[in-house]
């Protein structure tokens, strides 16, 4: 008898996938990709035994059509455990159990739960054919992988770690063995592989610097600027590990940091640069950037607001409609969100990636941007990154967050962190741009009237609903060149219009702007005037990062004006950190020295305490009975970002529509999501509801996608100049009748 792992619907058992032939090219595809890690033997023993449940006359059954459910997952993770010897190889296959259990469900937490990893190890199965000993003949010794620097107190965290780390392996292996067998039986040539970068590091060093020399210009700004890529492409020969690059807003880090990350990657021979944004709302601007330094083709954008994980299709060929990234592009481009959600995810979906991350150059832009409620977790990734699995990480920010020891509890040691640029503290007193002062309260009649008396000007404030407010206000005043910048837009009109206020800004034309945070991330503008309402002192720094930019005027007639606004508070969280700030500003003369945001930033560790996300590492403990890890809960906690926020698609652009009638035509979804992200904004969750209700709003494909896709059907709620007004879906419901 023949056993098999994949069918083909319409024809003969000949052509169908054998089940030893996916098992051995898996296991040894996951070898391959652990084998970066020291972990080559574990993941090739996952990947060797992760579909031995197909070894059943059930599942065989189920292939030829019967509809009776079998779990084929369980038998590789209670027979892994009988394989081996020694104590260290014990405790892998534990490890190895979690990863062949989860394979297509997630990684589960050992205890708690049903069907959590206990049970599943207790579970009565079908009995497998003997078979499978003679055909996979497996090798269960020396799982350990060699190498790894191991900490008694971080212990059971990086074992945890590496577990997850051979699920990636393993569940990469599965699909792109199983995308193979279906393209091959499809007649189909699928070029999955990007252009490993070690092929063309030179190439886009090559790029990168011509189109440097193409952009040099004249100024003491841009004279320091060179200066500073110089000093921090000149510290690409140190060993791998943890840097840091401290640099004023506007004093070229993105761009720097860029280069010392081809320069690292060059001279390590490292595999990929992943470059993480706080924020979607500027990683267009990013991508841009650096498609037109490196080339197309290169560069990979990935973000998403569409939970991709909710669109996985059945097993065997439609699971590969959905096709995930699996970041082997040689420069990605993500967020915060992609980034460290990942790495604390239980999903296949989104671990499939994290073996990618080994052997790589991780930008942190904006590192202090980091939520605080998972600020320890993620600096244990980062450290454990660094410390096991080949990858340099680079801090890159203008307000370096103070996450050494003993500063930060748990942080990185002293020594660990090295820094790039050349001289921090005489690096900000020759970047000063701004002369930073404190107004009080004022109204929003006091700041329009602020605003009327400069042609060019910004003002940010901490809410959509005050910016709104604001702008309308402005609009009733008369005042020219108003202009509104709000994630109540989506990306892709975000993006004319910072075109345009970059226009108005350069041919000297009337532009006032009225903007949330969003503006100070990574956005160069050049404004001579900016208001900032109280918040972080990080972000007031930010603020000041677009006030004065290039340098153009004096220091004393370019003012930051930071103000309270009582009426609009903004979230607690905001008001928090106002109030950090406020603390320790009589500390320092200088508010924006890095003393002076080292201070900030201790002065709200403390505040914080255990509220830094210590709660989730406990999560993962080891004793002399074994492991208990959480995975699954660990992995619905950790959220960077926790508005509770759901996605509505703007379709007015014919790319939307076209990608929305990509849905009924068959299209993979997973793609589609990602065309659509330019065009999302994120609402309330109970504004959602209230338009969904009324017919403002409308589920597209909802039998095939569930909620995925909500789309906007009634236009006269998305205003090009104020963006998504879904408080007036209420007010229309009312007026027409309809509640």
């Amino acid at each position: 008898m023949s056993w098999f792992a994949h069918s083909l619907p319409d024809q003969t058992q000949e052509k169908w996938h054998l089940l030893r032939d996916h098992l051995v090219s898996s296991s040894s595809l996951a070898g391959r990709r652990a084998g970066k890690f020291n972990a080559a033997k574990a993941a090739a023993l996952a990947a060797l035994l992760h579909d031995l449940g197909k070894y059943s006359k059930g599942f065989q059954r189920r292939l030829e059509g019967a509809a009776e459910s079998v779990d084929h997952s369980t038998a590789g993770a209670q027979v892994v455990g009988t394989l081996v010897n020694g104590t260290d190889d014990r405790g892998m296959a534990e490890l190895i159990a979690y990863c062949i259990a989860g394979h297509h469900g997630g990684l589960a937490d050992m205890d708690g739960e049903t069907g959590g990893l206990a049970d599943r190890l207790k579970k009565t199965i079908e009995p497998l054919d003997p078979l499978w000993r003679e055909e996979l003949s497996p090798d269960a010794s020396g799982l350990m992988p060699g190498g790894f620097q191991w900490d008694r107190e971080r212990f059971p965290f990086q074992l945890a770690f590496l577990t997850r780390m051979i699920f990636s392996c393993l569940v990469d292996a599965d699909f792109r063995d199983t995308e193979a067998f279906y393209a091959r039986a499809g007649g189909l040539d699928k070029d999955r592989d990007w252009p490993a970068l070690g092929g063309v590091a030179e190439k886009l060093r090559d790029k990168f610097d011509a189109c440097m020399a193409g952009k040099s210009r004249e100024g003491p700004v841009n004279r320091l600027r060179r200066d500073i890529l110089t000093h921090v492409r000149a510290g690409a020969g140190l060993d791998q590990g943890l840097f840091s690059l401290t640099v004023p807003t506007g004093g070229g880090k993105t761009l720097a940091s860029l280069g010392f990350a081809l320069d690292h990657a060059r001279a390590h021979r490292l595999e990929r640069i992943i470059y993480a944004i706080p924020f979607t709302s500027v990683i267009d601007q990013t991508v841009e950037i650096f498609r037109e330094l490196l080339g197309e083709g290169l560069v990979l954008e990935h973000h998403s607001a569409i939970d991709e994980d909710k669109l996985s299709g059945k097993a065997g060929a439609e699971k590969l409609k959905l096709a995930m990234e699996d970041w082997a592009a040689p420069v990605v481009v993500t967020t915060n969100v992609q980034l460290f959600e990942s790495l604390f995810s239980n999903r296949p979906s989104r671990c499939r990636k994290l073996h990618n991350i080994a052997r790589s150059v991780i930008v942190l832009d904006e590192a202090q941007t980091i939520p605080l409620h998972v600020l320890r977790p993620s600096v244990a990734a980062l450290r454990e990154r660094a410390c096991n699995y080949g990858t340099s990480v680079v801090l890159c920010t203008a307000t370096q967050p103070a996450l050494i020891a003993p500063d930060f509890e748990g942080g990185f040691a002293r020594d660990a962190v090295r820094e790039l640029a050349p001289d921090p503290v005489r690096l900000h007193e020759e970047l000063k741009r701004v002369t930073l002062r404190h107004a009080g309260t004022l109204g929003d009649d006091d700041l329009l009237a602020a605003l009327s008396g400069t042609a060019q000007g910004l003002i940010i404030v901490n809410s959509r609903a005050h910016a709104l407010s604001l702008y309308r206000q402005a609009e009733k005043a008369g005042l020219d060149g108003i202009v509104h910048l709000t994630t109540r837009q989506y990306a892709a009109h975000r993006r004319l219009i910072l075109k345009g206020v970059k226009q108005r800004l350069k041919e000297g034309t009337q532009c006032r702007l009225i903007a949330t945070s969003l503006v100070e991330a990574g956005i160069d503008f050049d404004f001579p005037r900016v208001w900032r309402a109280e918040a972080g002192l990080d972000s007031i720094a930010q603020a000041a990062g677009r006030c004065n930019r290039e340098g153009r005027w004096s220091r004393d007639d370019s003012l930051l004006t930071v103000f309270a606004t009582p009426d609009h508070p903004g979230a607690p969280e905001v008001r928090q950190l106002a109030g950090d700030m406020r603390r320790i500003a009589g500390r320092h003369r200088d508010l924006l020295s890095p003393a002076a945001i080292r201070d900030y930033f201790q002065e709200v560790y403390w505040r914080k305490g255990t509220a830094l996300g210590d709660g989730l590492l406990e999560k993962f403990t080891v004793d002399s009975t074994g492991t208990s890890f959480a995975f699954r809960t660990v992995a619905e906690e950790f959220r960077l970002i926790k508005s509770g926020l759901c996605p509505i698609i703007i379709a007015k652009d014919r790319t939307a529509r076209q990608a929305l009638d990509g849905l009924a035509h068959g299209t993979r979804p997973g793609g589609i999501a990602r065309k659509l992200q330019p065009f999302i904004v994120q609402v309330p969750p109970r504004a959602r509801t209230l338009m969904l209700a009324n017919g403002h709003v409308k589920f597209i494909e909802e039998a095939r996608f569930g909620d995925q896709f909500a789309v906007l059907v009634n236009d006269t709620l998305y205003d090009k100049s104020t963006g998504l007004l879904w408080e007036n879906a209420e007010y229309l419901s009312m007026e027409n009748g309809i509640i």
